[in-house]
């Protein structure tokens, strides 16, 4: 019990999350013959918090420009061995104002802005047509940290695709032409049925569909969020100006 308590629950509080967390308490009481009370659904939600302090962002430390931090940043994020550090939730906004989000992964990001690849017939294929902003989201909750990204949408050019599509597994591939994203279909059963009748038309070698491909947000604004204790969390925040520059400055928590 004091190796737990002393050692093993302290470092799990810094990997774990709260969920998790929760989980590794109850099965503690359960090994130690604790009846453990069941609170109120809400009163559990409202109990959960988690205090910050694993490092600090000042403008001493911020780049000045804005791809720079982010790259800073991935960096580390990959050293810290991130769950999956490029994940990226990315918002769109319908032609009605209806606003959505998902989870997708990052393929590339230089100077031109943030990539990933979709179903252009897709839900977010379809609202970035009929608005192009979009605003990303990463959060690395191992660092304690969160960027937030917003900016216009465009598409890549044909070779981007092209290029990005061949790299892909075989499987992959296929399943891009299979799916009709985001339409309804009857079952699972009639899903993969769809599949191998794919595979055996394009066997080895499946063209990119013209409806798959990718697509860049073209960054206007950046905010870096660093939690800190008691909710007093940095952020600093990038905006583009019309020379082209980017002015810094920070936003109370």
């Amino acid at each position: 019990m004091a190796r737990e308590e002393g050692h093993i629950a302290p470092m799990a509080k810094r990997l774990f999350s709260a969920a998790q967390m929760a989980a590794l308490g109850q099965a503690m009481q359960a090994r130690r013959g604790i009846a453990a009370s069941a609170p109120a659904t809400g009163e559990a939600v409202a109990a959960l918090r988690k205090d910050y302090g694993q490092a600090v962002l000042d403008e001493s430390m911020a780049a000045s420009d804005p791809f720079t931090q982010f790259d800073r940043w991935f960096e580390e994020a990959l050293k810290a061995e991130v769950n999956e550090p490029n994940a990226m939730s990315v918002a769109t906004v319908d032609a009605r104002g209806r606003p959505s989000s998902r989870i997708v992964l990052i393929k590339q990001y230089d100077p031109r802005g943030f990539t990933w690849y979709t179903n252009y017939d897709s839900q977010k294929g379809q609202e970035l047509a009929a608005n192009p902003h979009a605003a990303l989201l990463f959060f690395w909750s191992e660092l304690e940290r969160q960027i937030r990204i917003e900016g216009r949408v465009e598409r890549t050019s044909t070779q981007e695709s092209d290029k990005y599509f061949h790299s892909r597994p075989l499987k992959s591939r296929l399943a891009a032409i299979a799916s009709a994203q985001s339409m309804p279909i009857a079952d699972r059963a009639a899903l993969e049925q769809h599949y191998e009748s794919v595979a055996q038309q394009f066997g080895e070698e499946p063209p990119r569909p013209a409806h798959w491909g990718g697509f860049r947000l073209v960054p206007e604004r950046f905010e870096f969020w660093q939690g800190r204790r008691s909710r007093f969390h940095d952020r600093i925040v990038y905006t583009l100006q019309p020379d082209g520059s980017w002015a810094r400055l920070r936003l109370q928590p």
